[in-house]
C-alpha cells in the first residue's frame, strides 16, 4: 500500500469513528424523556391530522397574501380576502396565525404638517365639511402636497384623490413647491377624469392652494378649504401620503427624483389604485370598487 493510499485510508476510518461519536444514543435520549420507543417510532410515522394539513394550507394562503401586499396587509384585509376564496375563517384567528409566523402589517405614523398655511381671511370655506363618502365618482376631490426626502435633496408629491374610490387620480412629482405642479396636477385630472358636473376640490390653506393661479384652475368648481390648523378636514388625503411612505417609501434609500418617481409610480399604478383593497370600498381596490359602480349604473339604465 503506498503512502497515500495509507493516509486516505487512515483519514476515512478517523471520519468514520468521528461520525460514530456525533451520533445521538436514540434508546438513552427517550429514557431521559421518559418516552417508550414505541411511542416514539408511532410519532415519527403519525401523518399530519387533516385540521393541521388545513392550518398549514391557510398559513401558505397567509403569507401568499402578505407578499401580494407588499406586506402591508393586517389581520382584518388577509380576513377578507381568504372569506373571497371561500374559507370561512375569523380575524381572530388569522391574527393568531400570523403572530405565529411573525408577520404583521405596516404602522401608519400620526399626521405630520408639512405646508405652509397662507393668511388668507375666512372667505376660504369648509364646503365639505368632512362628507368623505360621496354617493358618485367625481362629486368630490382633495388634493394635498407631501415632501419626499431623498439623498439628493426633497422632492414634492402633490396628489389628487377621487373621495368616492379613494383612487390617486392624477399625481406630480416636483423639485419645488410651486404652485405650478398643483395647477399641473388638477389639470392633469381634469383631463384624465373629462368632468363636465358641479365638483368640489377640497385642500388645505397652504399658499400653493390659495393663490392666483390655483383660483383660476378652479374657477370653473368648488374651491373647499380645511379650517385653518386643522389637518382633519382633509384626513382622506393626509392618510394616503403616510401610507405610502410607510408602506412603501419608508423602506428605501431614495437616491435622487429619478429614483422617487420610480417608487411613486410603482406604488400608485401597480399597486394603490390597481390591487390594495380598501374597507370604504368593500374591500375592493379603488378602480374596481369604481367599475362596480359604473357597471351598475349601465344594469340598472337598461
Amino acid at each position: 500500500m503506498t503512502q497515500a493510499i495509507f493516509i486516505e485510508t487512515a483519514k476515512a476510518e478517523i471520519a468514520a469513528v468521528d461520525d460514530k461519536k456525533r451520533r445521538l444514543n436514540v434508546s438513552g435520549v427517550l429514557r431521559i424523556l421518559g418516552v417508550s420507543r414505541n411511542g416514539y417510532y408511532a410519532f415519527k410515522s403519525r401523518k399530519p391530522s387533516e385540521r393541521q394539513k388545513h392550518k398549514e394550507f391557510i398559513e401558505d394562503k397567509i403569507i401568499d397574501i402578505y407578499d401580494e401586499s407588499h406586506k402591508n396587509y393586517g389581520a382584518p384585509k388577509i380576513t377578507q380576502k381568504l372569506h373571497e376564496i371561500g374559507e370561512e375563517i375569523s380575524e381572530k384567528t388569522v391574527g393568531n396565525y400570523m403572530r405565529e409566523l411573525g408577520i404583521k402589517a405596516q404602522y401608519i405614523k400620526p399626521y405630520t404638517a408639512t405646508t405652509i398655511n397662507s393668511d388668507f381671511s375666512s372667505e376660504l370655506k369648509n364646503i365639505l365639511d368632512q362628507d368623505f363618502s360621496p354617493a358618485t365618482p367625481d362629486a368630490v376631490w382633495c388634493t394635498d402636497i407631501t415632501y419626499i426626502w431623498t439623498y439628493d435633496g426633497f422632492v414634492y408629491l402633490t396628489s389628487v384623490m377621487d373621495l368616492y374610490s379613494r383612487k390617486i387620480i392624477s399625481w406630480v412629482l416636483s423639485l419645488t413647491l410651486e404652485a405650478k405642479w398643483v395647477v399641473q396636477a388638477i389639470n392633469k385630472a381634469k383631463s384624465i377624469r373629462n368632468v363636465d358636473e358641479a365638483l368640489i376640490i377640497h385642500s388645505d390653506r397652504g399658499i400653493q392652494y390659495t393663490c392666483e393661479d390655483y383660483r383660476k384652475v378652479t374657477k370653473d368648481v368648488v374651491a373647499s378649504y380645511s379650517k385653518k390648523a386643522y389637518p382633519w378636514d382633509n384626513a382622506c388625503i393626509e392618510s394616503f401620503h403616510a401610507l405610502i411612505k410607510r408602506e412603501w417609501l419608508n423602506r428605501y434609500k431614495i437616491l435622487d427624483y429619478k429614483h422617487a418617481y420610480k417608487l411613486v409610480f410603482e406604488y400608485i399604478e401597480t399597486f394603490f389604485n390597481t390591487i390594495r383593497i380598501h374597507s370604504h370600498c368593500g374591500y375592493l381596490s379603488p378602480n374596481e370598487y369604481e367599475n362596480k359602480y359604473y357597471s351598475e349604473k349601465i344594469k340598472n339604465a337598461c
